[in-house]
C-alpha cells in the first residue's frame, strides 16, 4: 500500500486493516484524512489481495476532535465536496466484506466504521454527531442519510440535532453495532472474522457484497448524498457572510 500521512496498514491472511490516526495516536479528522480516506478506498477496490477489510481508529477511541480550522483554510467548497463523496461511495462500493471497529468514542464521523458490513464495538465506545448541527454546520455530508438509515427517520433526525450520545450498549440494543468486546477482545475478533471470511474464494465474497448492499447503495450512495454535500457548503458560506 502506497504512504499515507494518517493511515496505517496492516495484511495477513487474505485481509487487510486500514487504522486511521493523526501522530500515531487517536484521530483528529481534519484535510490530510479527509483526503487520504477516499484515496485509500479507491487504492483498496483494486487490490485483489484484499479479500476482507477492517477500518478502525488508534488507540482508546475512534475520533472525538476535529480541526475546524484547517477545514476553514481549505480554499474551495469543492474540494470537501468532492472528497466527501468519495469517502461514502468508497465504502459503499468496495467489492468484498467490510469490518469496521469502533475502538472507542466516535463523536467525529462514527459513520466511517458503521458503513461496514459488520460492526464491533469496544465496549468503551459513545456515538455521536458533534461535527454538525449542533456546531452551526448542516449535516450533509452523508450523516443526512446515513443515521435515519440506521436509526430509522424520527430517531435519526433527533440524534442529529441534538447531539445524543450512545453507549455501546444502546447501540447494540439499535442494531447499530452487531457485537460489543473489551478491548482486548476486540480485535481478535474482528480478525477472527476476516481470517474466516477471507479463506472463501473471492468470487463469493464479491457476489454476496454485491447483493447485500443493494439497498445501502441506493439509499446512501444517490443523489441525496452531493445535495447534501452541497447544502452544508451553502450554510458554511452564509455562516460567513
Amino acid at each position: 500500500m502506497n504512504a499515507y500521512q494518517t493511515i496505517e496498514w496492516q495484511r495477513r491472511d487474505g485481509a487487510t486493516e486500514l487504522r486511521l490516526h493523526t501522530d500515531g495516536g487517536p484521530l483528529r479528522w481534519n484535510p490530510i484524512a479527509h483526503r487520504e480516506l477516499g484515496d485509500a478506498l479507491a487504492e483498496i477496490a483494486r487490490d485483489r489481495e484484499t479479500k476482507v477489510l477492517i477500518v478502525t481508529g488508534t488507540g482508546d477511541e475512534f475520533c472525538t476532535r476535529i480541526d475546524a480550522r484547517a477545514f476553514a483554510a481549505v480554499p474551495q467548497w469543492e474540494t470537501i465536496w468532492w472528497e466527501g463523496k468519495r469517502i461514502v461511495k468508497g465504502l459503499l462500493e468496495l467489492d468484498v466484506p467490510v469490518i469496521g471497529v469502533v475502538n472507542g468514542p466516535a463523536l467525529i464521523h462514527a459513520e466511517i466504521p458503521l458503513l461496514a458490513d459488520v460492526v464491533l464495538a469496544a465496549d468503551t465506545t459513545v456515538l455521536a454527531d458533534k461535527a454538525h448541527f449542533i456546531h452551526g454546520a448542516v449535516p450533509g455530508d452523508g450523516v443526512h442519510l446515513i443515521w435515519p438509515y440506521l436509526l430509522g427517520p424520527r430517531r435519526g433526525k433527533y440524534f442529529l440535532m441534538t447531539g445524543e450520545e450512545l453507549d455501546a450498549a444502546e447501540a447494540l440494543r439499535l442494531g447499530v453495532v452487531a457485537e460489543v468486546h473489551g478491548r482486548e477482545q476486540l480485535y481478535e475478533r474482528a480478525w477472527e472474522l476476516a481470517r474466516l471470511w477471507a479463506a472463501k474464494p473471492l468470487p463469493l465474497l464479491r457476489y454476496t457484497r454485491e447483493a447485500l448492499n443493494v439497498l445501502e447503495r441506493e439509499a446512501l450512495g444517490g443523489t441525496g448524498l452531493s445535495h447534501g454535500l452541497a447544502l452544508e457548503g451553502v450554510g458554511l458560506a452564509d455562516g460567513r457572510s
